[in-house]
C-alpha cells in the first residue's frame, strides 16, 4: 500500500479527531489494568503483555463504532509491526477505514530538570522513520513535559521538538510535536504562556507546516495563533489525565482545537464486555469526543 499523502492531509484538516494508540512499555500495565487485565496475567512474560496491548488495540481499531469521527490514530511501534484481520495495522487503518496512521517515535522522558523533563536521546529515530515510510506511515509523535514556569526549561522543550521535528520532516513525514503541560501544575497558566510564546517564535522560523498535541489551556482559546498560522496543519488536545467527561467540557471551549485523546477515550472499555457492552461503550466515547471536536 502507497498512502495517499494528500488524501491523508484532507482527512486530518477536515472534521474528526486523533485516537491515540500508543501506549508504550512503561504505560502498558496501567492500560491493561484499567482494561481490567491485572499485572499478573503475564508474569514475567514482556511479550505476552504486548501482545494483549495489541489484542486490545485490534479490538478497538476493529470495531464499527471506531469509523469516519476518527481522522487518525497513533500507533505504538510494536503495533505498526502488528497486523488486524490479517492486514498490517497501518494499512487496515487506511484501507479499511480511511484513517491516517501515526507513529509515536519518542524512547520515554529525562528526569526532571529546570521544570520541565526533556525527551531522551532519540537513538532509534532513522530506524523508526525508515520503518514508518516502509509500513505507509503519515506522521509521528513525540512527547516532552513541562512541570513549572521556568523560561529556560520551557524554551529548552520546544527547541528540542523542533530540532527533532525536521529530522522527521526530512524523512517525508509530519511530526506532531507534543510539549505536554502538566495539568496538576501549579504554573499551569504561567507555563502556557511561555510555551505559546516560544511556540510561536519556533513556528515563524519553519517553512514547512507541522502538527501541535497540546494540553487543555487553562484560558479558553490561548491557542487560536497557533490554530491560525500557516505552518500549522492541526493543532490537537491531549487529555493529560482529566476524564473523558471534563476533557471534553475543556475541548468545546477551544474552538478549532480537535482531540487526540487516550486514557480518556479508553476509560470506559473492559476486556470483559460483550462485544455489544464494549461497542456502546467505545461509541459513547467517540460521539462525545467527536462532538466536543466540532466545535
Amino acid at each position: 500500500m502507497t498512502l495517499d499523502i494528500a488524501a491523508a492531509k484532507q482527512r486530518i484538516v477536515g472534521t474528526g479527531f486523533i485516537a491515540a494508540l500508543d501506549q508504550s512499555g512503561g504505560s502498558t500495565p496501567k492500560a491493561l489494568a484499567a482494561y481490567g487485565i491485572a499485572e499478573g496475567a503475564w508474569g514475567d512474560d514482556k511479550e505476552k503483555m504486548f501482545e494483549l496491548m495489541h489484542r486490545m488495540r485490534a479490538r478497538i481499531i476493529a470495531n464499527r463504532a471506531f469509523d469516519r469521527r476518527i481522522s487518525g490514530a497513533i500507533l505504538f511501534e510494536r503495533t505498526m509491526l502488528g497486523s488486524i484481520e490479517g492486514m498490517p495495522t497501518a494499512h487496515y487503518l487506511w484501507e479499511k477505514k480511511q484513517i491516517v496512521p501515526f507513529l509515536k517515535v519518542d524512547e520515554g522522558l529525562e528526569e526532571e530538570r529546570d521544570g520541565v523533563q526533556l525527551m531522551k536521546p532519540m537513538t532509534k529515530l532513522a530506524a523508526l522513520l525508515k520503518s514508518a515510510n516502509e509500513h505507509s506511515i503519515f506522521g509521528t509523535k513525540m512527547r516532552s513535559v513541562i512541570n513549572k514556569a521556568d523560561a529556560t526549561g520551557i524554551a529548552g522543550v520546544v527547541a528540542q521538538q523542533f530540532a527533532e521535528g525536521r529530522t522527521i520532516l526530512a524523512a517525508g513525514l509530519m511530526p506532531i510535536l507534543e510539549p505536554e503541560v502538566n495539568i496538576k501544575s501549579p504554573d499551569k497558566v504561567a507555563c502556557e504562556d511561555m510555551l505559546l510564546k516560544e511556540l510561536l517564535a519556533g513556528l515563524d522560523a519553519l517553512d514547512t507546516q507541522v502538527m501541535l498535541k497540546l494540553s487543555l489551556p487553562e484560558k479558553a482559546g490561548l491557542y487560536a495563533p497557533l490554530i491560525k498560522h500557516p505552518n500549522v496543519l492541526r493543532v490537537v488536545a491531549l487529555s493529560g489525565g482529566y476524564s473523558c467527561a471534563q476533557a471534553n467540557e475543556k475541548l468545546a471551549q477551544n474552538p478549532g482545537m480537535t482531540a487526540s485523546f487516550s486514557r480518556a477515550l479508553v476509560e470506559n472499555l473492559r476486556a470483559d464486555q460483550t462485544e455489544e457492552e464494549f461497542t456502546a461503550a467505545l461509541d459513547t466515547a467517540i460521539e462525545g469526543i467527536y462532538r466536543a471536536s466540532l466545535t
